[in-house]
């Protein structure tokens, strides 16, 4: 019976620092004639993330945040614009063109985990996926053709697959099919 007891109370105490996966649905511009803000969108209704341009006119760098989560991703090294960085939440991904100046795929880690995220098409971004994964699968299509305004997110990952990785891949994707400005 203490035991019991025991137990219940252990995971009452526990249960606010147990974590739990967070599903992205879709991505959309905040402005309909701008790509430097973006609104992020889980399976949880009023939950609304953002990413968006930590400088004007600095393409280079970027804020996101979902609720308490928040992070940077930026350009590992200026002019290189096949590497990227994220920091957020305690954790680094990495994310580099399988081939130099072929920006349709991209690996990207953790170092834990890695991933090749890729465009279904060599000259059209308008749906990416992770090739086969024992992870699950993540893709992305743009919600109308040649339109990178919004994204439906097909978010299928494993719950030990960070959110960080998948901030990342959404990243990639919104950033390499948007028009500079």
């Amino acid at each position: 019976m203490h035991l019991k007891k025991y137990i219940s109370i252990s995971f009452l105490i526990a249960s606010p620092f147990i974590l739990t996966a967070q599903y992205l649905t879709g991505i959309a511009t905040y402005y309909s004639d701008s790509f430097v803000e973006w609104q992020l969108f889980t399976e949880v209704e009023d939950e609304i993330g953002e990413l968006k341009l930590q400088w004007d006119d600095d393409w280079s760098e970027w804020d996101y945040r979902l609720n308490e989560t928040f992070g940077n991703i930026k350009l590992k090294w200026k002019d290189k614009p096949d590497e990227w960085e994220l920091r957020g939440n305690n954790k680094i991904v990495l994310a580099r063109t399988l081939w130099r100046g072929d920006f349709t795929e991209w690996r990207i880690t953790d170092n834990k985990t890695t991933f090749t995220l890729q465009s279904k098409w060599k000259n059209q971004f308008d749906e990416w996926r992770i090739r086969s994964s024992k992870h699950g699968s993540f893709e992305m299509q743009a919600n109308w053709e040649q339109d990178p305004r919004d994204w439906n997110i097909f978010d299928d990952l494993d719950e030990d697959v960070s959110y960080e990785m998948k901030m990342m891949m959404v990243f990639i994707v919104v950033f390499h099919s948007s028009p500079r400005q």
